[in-house]
Parts: C-alpha cells; structure tokens; sequence
C-alpha cells in the first residue's frame, strides 16, 4: 500500500554559508510544527547525531588519492604543455562537410591543407588513404606554409598515376577530392644547396632543444621512410631544379623490394581447438629457413599484432585453448602476484624472437597515422660483406647507418649557429638562427632475412 505519512516527526537541517539563524538550520522544539514543546510530559527522544540520509555528502577525495599538494607564493600560477613534436594532418570532416586534407588536383599534384599548417617545402610527406590502400611518398615542392601545396612523387610522375609513372612498386592513383592523411617524415635538399641561408622552422628560446628533438626524430623517420625516385628517363622530378633530389632506400621500402612481406596477419585467431595464428607464425618460419636462417630475431610491433603474439602465446599455454584460460606457474605467473600475459620473448622450432613495442607504429602522428604497416622482423647479429676500400670481407650488423665524414667535416649530425646573439658575430642581424644538417643513408644487408608485417 502507499505510504501516506511517515509516522514520527524527522527533523533535517540546510547548511548555511553564513554563521546566521535561519528557520531550517537548527532543531526547534517550542511549537507543535517543529515538533512539539518542552512542556510536554515526556521530552522527545533526540538521536545523537544527525541521520545521514544523503550519504557522503562530500566529493572531495579524488585529489588526494591522485594528485599531490605544494605551497603557492604567487597570485597566478601559469604553466605551459607541450605539443606534439611531429607534424600530421588528417582527413577528419569539418562541420561544414569539408575535409581538412584532400587531393586537390591529381594531375596537377596539388593537396589542401588546414590554415596554419606546418608543412613546409622541402618537407618529405607520406599520403595515405589506407581503406583504399594507397600509400604514396612525396616531396613538397611549393606552396609550404599555405593552404594548397604542391608536391613530388617519388615514384610516380603525378598523384593521378599518370601513363608514365616509371614506378617499380606499381602505381597509386589519387583522384580529386579524395580525402587523405599526411604526416611529415623528413626534409631532403640537394646536395650545396641547404648550406646558404635557406629559411627553414625558427625556433625561440628553450625551443631550440625541440628543434634537436625534431631533427633527430626526422634523422631515424627517413631512414625508415626514405624512398628512392623511380622516375622514367628525362622526367623533370619536382619540376625545378632546386628539387631534383635522388631520395633514399629506407627500411620500409628495401623490404617491398628485396625482403619477406606477410599480409593480413591475425596470430591470435582461433580454427576449433587449434590456434591458427601459429599456423601462420610457423609458415613465416618455413621462409626464414629458405633464406639465411638466423636463429636470433627481434620483433618491433604495434600494439595490436603485439596484443595477438601474447593472446598466442597465453592460448597455447592455458591448457585448453578454446577457454582462453591462462594457468598459475606459466611464464613467472602464480597466485601471489599479478597475472603477467606480456611476453618479451618466446622460442618456436629452432628461432629465437625478442619482442618490443615500437612507439612509430603507435604514435597518432606518424605511422599510427595509416595503420598499414603492422611491424618487422629484424635478425640479430652480422653479416658478411666486401668493402671495396679495404678490400677484405668486413663484419656489418644487417641494419646500420653510413653517413658521411671526413678529417675535415664530420656530417652525422652537423650544426653551427649564425647571427649576432649570444657572442656569436656571423652576420649583422639581430638574431641567433641554430643548423642542423646530415648525410646518411641506411643499409638494410641480407633483406631476404627481414619480414615486414603488413595490414
């Protein structure tokens, strides 16, 4: 039945900010609406304490568990928050229906941007529409700093894949108005020509530690970016002569060309009770036999296909694979700790694997960007090879980095300081202009012993 009244009197107080009395801040018993009077035969039965019928009412607490507390001197207190230290832009749709970055004009290789961008000429750009697979590496030839820039393919004489492309690895063919992804790997200048003045990114202040940052990170993406030009015979690459740049062989493009490629890897599916993503670990495996059988291997993977080894893994050691279980003793694991699924290295037949997440493969702003490339396999230890200049067989690690040196110029990470600021008199211009400049190239040695994991 419904409650019509509550059979004795409750009694409820309002806080107030002030120290004032008001009518529902304070218990009164002279009056039969609040409760009835002292002079009653029997005094009421008054409880101790309040009943607390909202519960806590506090929702103080979340800071001192995750946060600390220190003095304050200050009337303000200001800080500021780093941004990302690379430059992406992605196809995301504006409200107006607009894309951020799309194809402008295929045939003419031009590509709109967002106001404010980064991208600058010279800039080294890989373009993605990965759900319509193409991936395609460009150099930025003109309009860097504007909303319409124009570009170079590498290998191919337009966007639109033109007849001519000359490209070994197949043609991308871009249309007009097709929403892309771009991230910035690299800059490449031909060779005297970045030496006298150019302008490039200015930075102030502590800033010039993130130009560093940015230069080195740029140092490693091309070398795992970097792709030669493959342009037919006469073709004017970038249209001028001041971008007539002979580009780079990086990691990624030596092993389309010369190493193993897996396709659509899933290691952790399941076929009934049989773990079929073993099936196809072990059919990589039957490869690296064909080839140079290095026992020793290390795995750099993005969090997914990372995710589907230890799913692999764990499967095979539950005891009952199809329960996806996981048993105490296995891999350090028992019941008086956390249950640890995260294996960093594993043996399979008569190879070794070292398995590490790779932040380039996960990070929003470069290759996490696409998505297409899943890891690489990359065999430990050296390879034999000739050196011409000493004529003698030399051990090499089968991937390293040559750059250039001499006694009188050392250009692994050259850098000097012109201006007129901070003692530094090269110039009349009130200004300090920090440069950096490398040349190098990657050796990806034996690539028949490399896998590279694609989506």
């Amino acid at each position: 039945m419904p409650f019509s009244s509550l059979g004795a009197y409750q009694a409820h107080l309002t806080p107030r900010p002030t120290q004032q009395l008001f009518n529902d801040n304070y218990l009164s018993f002279d009056s039969a609406s609040g409760g009835g009077t002292f002079a009653q035969q029997f005094l009421p039965e008054i409880y101790e304490k309040e009943v607390e019928r909202f519960g806590k009412r506090t929702i103080s607490g979340f800071l001192s568990m995750v946060g600390a507390e220190m003095p304050l001197a200050s009337d303000q207190v200001i800080w500021s928050e780093q941004g990302r230290l690379h430059i992406a832009y992605s196809a995301e749709t504006y409200n107006d229906g607009t894309s951020a970055v799309e194809v402008k004009v295929a045939a003419n290789n031009t590509i709109t941007l967002p106001a404010n961008n980064l991208i600058q000429n010279h800039d080294t750009i890989v373009i993605a529409n990965l759900p319509n697979s193409k991936v395609l590496k460009a150099i930025v030839v003109s309009g860097g700093g504007t909303t319409e820039i124009t570009v170079a393919p590498y290998t191919q004489a337009h966007l639109a894949a033109a007849p001519d492309s000359g490209s070994t690895n197949g043609a991308v063919d871009f249309s007009n108005n097709e929403d892309v992804n771009i991230f910035v790997y690299g800059t490449e200048y031909i060779k005297g020509s970045s030496e006298d003045g150019a302008s490039g990114y200015l930075w102030y202040l502590k800033s010039e530690s993130e130009a560093r940052l940015r230069f080195n990170d740029y140092l490693e993406m091309a070398m795992i970016e970097g792709q030669q030009v493959e342009m037919p015979a006469g073709h004017n690459f970038g249209g001028t002569s001041a971008f007539a740049v002979g580009g780079t062989e990086g990691l990624f493009s030596a092993l389309e060309s010369r190493g193993l490629v897996w396709t659509g890897t899933d290691f952790d599916q399941l076929s009934g009770n049989v773990q079929g993503g073993l099936a196809e670990f072990d059919t990589i495996l039957q490869e690296l036999d064909k080839q140079g059988a290095i026992e020793e291997n290390m795995m750099f993977l993005d969090r997914g296909t990372s995710l589907e080894i230890d799913n692999m893994l764990a499967s095979i050691n539950s005891g009952n694979v199809a329960s996806g279980g996981s048993g105490y003793g296995v891999f350090n694991n028992d019941a008086d700790m956390a249950l640890n699924l995260g294996f960093t290295g594993f043996r399979r037949g008569s190879y070794d694997f070292y398995k590490t997440d790779w932040k380039y493969l996960n990070d929003s702003v470069t290759r996490g960007l696409i998505g297409d490339i899943e890891g690489v396999i990359v065999p430990a230890g050296t390879s034999t090879v000739y050196d011409e200049s000493m004529g003698k067989n030399i051990q090499r690690p089968f991937l390293h980095v040559r750059y250039r040196a001499s006694e009188a110029d050392d250009r692994k990470m050259k850098s000097w300081i012109t201006g007129s600021v901070g003692g530094n008199y090269t110039s009349s211009a009130d200004e300090m202009v920090v440069n950096f400049l490398s040349e190098r190239c990657l050796c990806v040695q034996a690539a028949n012993n490399f896998v590279l994991l694609k989506a």
